[in-house]
């Protein structure tokens, strides 16, 4: 079992006036809801499309999760840089992009953000800031480390003022034994390096539960405190509490442009991947999780304070499936690749000594100095 089944974690946030726990503005706080409302239509409809095997490959979907990647979102600024693992639709959509160019590049087409080279764990969005999601254990913990220190630089190097940004850097429980991981935080605390690594912790790293695969009494922020980089503990089902303990971690980030590591306690409702049976759960410990569904207690939360009733949340419904079956469609309309985007976006063509010159010309031009 799950050390994180206790009950607490999917029921606690009460009751209080939504203005005692949040200064967002109702418009806010309704977007948050259409978001995270976006995540899971659109995280049914990609598992339905998997079952038509409209999609290939692994697919990892992120119904139960919602408030982690809307609240984290939300707590930055745009202009902060994003790297995650390979449950990253939920990230995407929560960053901006449009839903048809993320569903085209599940699909394998030339629409997708990545022209269908990358599939369902390769979303990358370079105008909203979204350094991919990546199929690598932990492989994206240095990248994250990478973006920000470069934002670092030109911050204060480059454009000689302080540094204004932050990066969000987001990996499963499953990957904070991995190498690279350490070796991240060893150059994030050594440089004062300004990346917040969020554990997404749903309690399984694929099939193995959090106690069965590392130590630390599962207090996985101690791991980060060895060096030198503030922990903090999150409950992850409630959007509201994400965004404000999120929004307080980054400011002190960006204020002190330091590191930091949260322990996001959260849970997913369906499989690692499309081909997980979850027999390694029982079904008592996932109704307990259900229960705290962060849609329901978003929208239960805004019902109570006539924020929307349920005619609006139902017509919000709507609008967001109609949104998602617009996206499969135009998908499904995309051309496939053709042959020749095997051979684009493989390598720069201008860097270094050899800026302007093609790639070709630096291979000749290397050949030749033999």
């Amino acid at each position: 079992m799950s050390s994180l089944s206790d009950p607490a974690h999917a029921t606690t946030g009460g009751r209080r006036p939504l203005a005692d726990r949040t200064s967002a503005t109702p418009d806010e706080l309704l977007d948050w809801l259409r978001q995270m409302l976006l995540i899971r239509e659109f995280e049914v409809r990609t598992m339905q499309a998997y079952q038509d095997k409209k999609i290939g490959g692994f697919c990892h979907i992120y119904i139960g999760q919602e408030a982690v990647a809307v609240g984290c979102t939300a707590a930055v600024q745009h202009a902060d840089p994003i790297v995650t693992a390979y449950r990253d639709h939920g990230h995407a959509l929560a960053r901006g992009m449009d839903p048809k160019y993320c569903m085209a590049e599940m699909f394998g087409k030339i629409g997708g953000c990545a022209k269908g080279k990358g599939g369902s764990m390769h979303m990358f969005d370079k105008p909203n800031n979204l350094y991919g999601g990546h199929g690598i254990v932990g492989a994206q913990t240095p990248l994250g480390t990478g973006l920000a220190f470069a934002t670092k630089y030109i911050d204060e190097v480059i454009e000689g003022g302080k540094s204004r940004h932050v990066a969000l850097c987001f990996l499963g429980d499953g990957a904070v034994n991995q190498g690279a991981f350490y070796e991240a935080k060893n150059l994030a605390g050594l440089f004062h390096i300004p990346v917040i690594f969020i554990v997404e912790n749903n309690g399984y790293s694929m099939g193995t539960a959090i106690h069965r695969g590392t130590t630390m009494s599962h207090r996985l922020i101690s791991k980060g405190e060895a060096f030198g980089i503030d922990g903090y503990e999150i409950e992850g089902m409630d959007v509201i509490d994400v965004q404000r303990e999120m929004k307080a971690v980054a400011d002190k980030c960006r204020e002190t442009s330091r590191p930091a590591m949260v322990d996001m306690k959260t849970y997913r409702f369906k499989g690692h991947s499309m081909s997980d049976p979850r027999k390694y759960r029982t079904r008592e410990e996932e109704e307990v999780w259900e229960a705290g569904d962060p849609i329901t207690r978003l929208r239960d939360a805004l019902i109570e304070e006539g924020l929307i009733d349920d005619a609006a949340f139902k017509a919000l419904n709507r609008e967001v499936k109609l949104q998602v079956r617009s996206s499969i469609e135009w998908a499904d309309a995309s051309p496939e690749p053709d042959i020749t985007e095997l051979f684009t976006d493989v390598y720069v063509e201008k860097f270094g000594p050899y800026l302007g010159t093609s790639m070709p010309q630096i291979v000749t031009d290397q050949e030749n100095d033999r």
